[in-house]
């Protein structure tokens, strides 16, 4: 099993700043600056790595030039509810001329086990991704490096929600930060929302075990290419060798005796994090320069919170990428680049 978080959590004191009203745009990257990629390339090799007391299956993209020197700040990528670290293929790629990559699997997703603490919920993620991160600058100063110890943050759906609450507690790990189509807060009764409408009764405590059954056993191709039409704004953007890679990665998490526990218990967290207010507050307290990214067709998070989200952070750029749906670094990942490294060379 993977070990549980070892390092107090503490909670950001500073005092919530009213939400901006205007909200720029960001500063793009000359396209040219960006790596160069093959056409289709394979996710990034992986292995597990124990940091901080807490062990995480990551996928490494290795820098290029100046993004190898040993001060080089890292860029650390967290996936959403359905997805691992191999939903930053693409992008970690393209930023490879600005700085490595470290893809994450969330404890309980993907390669990664869960940690001791066996707790899904958006809070519990944040916790042990701070004490891995913690861990992960203490490793490179042991060795020798000389770096100011901070990463730059980027995150999908859950994924985002996780790295803002990161960053609002432990700034001093965090150089950046970016959001796309972060889970804020949407309780939109709309089943369209939903891959399956039978995942809304799948997650009532006793009339939803029919429908947990019926799911189960659906087979694997189908709900990959679900996924991908309730992600995507156009799913003929998704090639087909991505497909196949959902498709394994969902066989292969059938397998594994802990997933159904890590997705009710990410899901359940998530909806009772959406029924307060605390998403926003942690919003106001995040003090590193910040990117929001939303797809204008997003149906899983209404792009409609893009400015709100921009406006709670109170040093945001705001980007809605038109015809572009729930993971963007996935759909137009050359778009996300261009605009995340003209936040990087800001800061």
């Amino acid at each position: 099993m993977a070990a549980g978080t070892s390092l107090p959590v503490h909670p950001s004191v500073t005092a919530p700043r009213p939400a901006r009203t205007q909200v720029p745009q960001p500063r793009t990257a000359d396209p040219a600056t960006l790596a160069t990629l093959p056409d289709e390339i394979p996710p990034w090799p992986g292995a597990t790595i124990t940091a901080g007391g807490v062990s995480l299956h990551v996928r490494a993209t290795p820098g290029t030039g100046a993004a190898c020197a040993p001060d080089a700040s890292e860029a650390v990528y967290v996936h959403g509810l359905a997805g691992s670290a191999t939903n930053w293929t693409d992008l970690a790629g393209l930023l490879a001329s600005r700085a490595a990559g470290l893809s994450v699997d969330l404890p309980g997703f993907g390669l990664s086990e869960p940690t001791a603490a066996r707790d899904y919920t958006p809070d519990g993620m944040a916790d042990a991704l701070l004490c891995w991160l913690a861990g992960r600058r203490e490793q490179r100063a042991r060795a020798g490096e000389r770096h100011d110890g901070r990463f730059h943050l980027v995150g999908n759906s859950l994924g985002g929600l996780i790295a803002m609450t990161v960053a609002a507690r432990r700034p001093e790990l965090v150089r950046s930060l970016t959001l796309v189509s972060p889970a804020m807060p949407d309780l939109r009764p709309d089943p369209r929302r939903l891959s399956d409408p039978r995942m809304a009764l799948a997650m009532v405590p006793v009339l939803g075990r029919g429908a947990r059954r019926a799911l189960a056993v659906e087979p694997v191709r189908d709900r990959a290419e679900r996924i991908v039409r309730i992600c995507f704004a156009d799913p003929q953007r998704g090639s087909e060798r991505r497909l196949d890679e959902l498709i394994a990665e969902h066989e292969h998490r059938a397998t594994l005796p802990w997933a159904a526990e890590a997705t009710d218990g990410a899901t359940r967290g998530l909806l009772a994090t959406w029924a307060g207010r605390s998403a926003w507050q942690r919003a106001s307290k995040v003090r590193v320069p910040s990117l929001v990214l939303w797809g204008g067709a997003d149906r899983i998070v209404s792009p409609r919170l893009a400015r709100r989200t921009a406006a709670a952070l109170p040093d945001a750029r705001m980007l809605v990428l038109p015809r572009t749906g729930h993971v963007a670094q996935i759909e137009a990942p050359e778009r996300v680049a261009l605009a995340v490294a003209g936040l990087w060379d800001e800061t």
